[in-house]
């Protein structure tokens, strides 16, 4: 890829890093490396052994347990800070030809880290580093600077009947 672009999967549906992980399976599968790094996430899911599988990926947790229902902690902050710090290293090397950053718009909506830092790591990849932002609750800075923005709407939802999240679908 001569230029990488800035896409955003964002919106209340289910499906953001999903998403995600379809395009790094591709791009993958086309030869390319693909640098996964999830903020907020430090729980066992299950696409943590694609790795097992696919040489070219690389995943990194920047959390602990979801705190998403309290207030995150001191270590969470330094956790997603120190995350960022390593994604904005990454992506000026140029060695990944996609980055994603996975929940990037909810460690910002919480306040991990502010976005200031986030758009300086993004502008400051190499040329042709594709980057991959999801998350609820996309920040307008973000979208402005998006090549693509896609909004996941939820319609309908099993999750409404009391369907917890299944091994291999949701985790």
């Amino acid at each position: 890829m001569d230029k990488g672009y800035v896409q955003i999967y964002t919106g209340d549906g289910k499906g953001k890093t999903t998403a995600a992980l379809g395009l790094s399976l591709r791009a993958v599968c086309a030869g390319k490396k693909v640098y996964f790094g999830q903020f907020i996430k430090g729980m066992d899911y299950s696409e943590l052994k694609a790795v097992e599988f696919l040489p070219h990926l690389k995943i990194k947790q920047f959390g602990q347990d979801c705190f998403i229902f309290k207030e995150p902690t001191q270590e969470d902050i330094q956790k997603a800070q120190k995350g960022l710090e390593e994604i904005k290293k990454i992506l000026a090397q140029g060695e990944y030809d996609v980055v994603v950053l996975d929940e990037i718009h909810i460690a910002l909506y919480y306040k991990l880290f502010n976005i200031e830092k986030v758009i300086e790591a993004i502008e400051g990849r190499a040329p042709h580093v594709e980057v991959i932002c999801t998350g609820r609750k996309a920040p307008q800075k973000l979208i402005e600077l998006a090549d693509l923005v896609t909004e996941m709407k939820e319609i309908k939802h099993y999750y409404t009947q009391g369907v917890q999240a299944r091994e291999g679908i949701e985790k």
